[in-house]
């Protein structure tokens, strides 16, 4: 599978009674497809899947794909912190309609470098799909070394991407100087979206893209038609509203913004506390006064 592009981490949306809202699936499903872009991502932190039930999460797929119909290419989030458990979820889920998975690396626990190559190692053993490592240092507590990832790649052919959330452009450029060239490094950070693509990323899998897919890909288009000048240009719209939309924490505000949008409710769940009327407020403003291509 090429992650080349735009993936969209997908929210969940739930009802104020904290339900999940099936009904409001299928216009988010169909909103960030009509922005065309390259695949999704179902159960990562932007839906909250540390709160759903295996129940829930099992329903939440069901719904996307039943929208989706085989549209867009899908990756299924499924990682933890405890690593057998980790792996029983991969051999107990339904995978044939997914096209990689998206596993954080370990959290809480803080494991060595060893710990974290094992983990993954452990996972690519069972693993039938190609294997996207998330590092995300600022919810993980520890990151994925450079040299730990390569390690990876080089032993498991089926860990062919990382997504990289560090902030750590140097490390990003590492890992892109000194892998194989079928090794992907993703952006997951819509801040650094831009400067991660010109260091020589594939993609991003975006947050923002729940709610402005089509603004999203035309800075796609833009760069692959040698048009840095426009490409930056909205990279610098945008950076405002991607600000605002982590101030308060990761869904909270990208669902804030959707509400506005009318795509779903601003509901999240504890121990996240929905968006504040200032928060909404700052967002509407530079929705207004700076988006510019939508």
């Amino acid at each position: 599978m090429n992650f080349k592009g735009l993936g969209v981490a997908m929210i969940t949306p739930f009802h104020k009674n904290g339900k999940v809202d099936f009904d409001s699936i299928p216009t988010i499903v169909e909103n960030i497809i009509s922005g065309k872009v390259n695949y999704l991502v179902l159960m990562g932190t932007t839906a909250e899947v540390v709160c759903l039930s295996p129940q829930e999460k099992k329903a939440v797929i069901d719904a996307v794909v039943e929208v989706n119909q085989n549209r867009l290419p899908m990756v299924i989030g499924i990682g933890g912190n405890n690593t057998a458990n980790v792996v029983a979820e991969i051999k107990a889920t339904e995978l044939s309609l997914f096209c990689g998975i998206l596993s954080v690396s370990p959290y809480y626990n803080k494991p060595t470098q060893e710990g974290i190559y094992h983990h993954y190692a452990e996972i690519a053993k069972v693993s039938p799909l190609p294997i996207i490592v998330y590092n995300v240092p600022s919810r993980t507590g520890s990151s994925v070394d450079a040299e730990t990832f390569i390690r990876l790649s080089n032993d498991y052919q089926n860990i062919v991407a990382i997504k990289d959330a560090t902030g750590d452009l140097l490390q990003a450029q590492k890992i892109i100087k000194l892998c194989d060239s079928n090794v992907q490094v993703i952006s997951g950070d819509d801040a650094l979206t831009l400067p991660m693509l010109l260091a020589g990323a594939v993609g991003t899998i975006s947050v923002l893209g729940n709610a402005l897919p089509l603004t999203l890909v035309k800075m796609f288009q833009y760069l692959e038609e040698g048009n840095l000048n426009k490409a930056y240009e909205l990279h610098y719209q945008l950076i405002d509203l991607i600000q605002l939309l982590f101030k308060e924490g990761n869904p909270v505000g990208i669902k804030g913004m959707m509400e506005l949008l009318g795509l779903c409710s601003k509901q999240v769940r504890l121990p996240l506390v929905c968006a504040t009327s200032d928060l909404i407020k700052q967002i509407e403003e530079v929705l207004e006064n700076s988006i510019h291509v939508i």
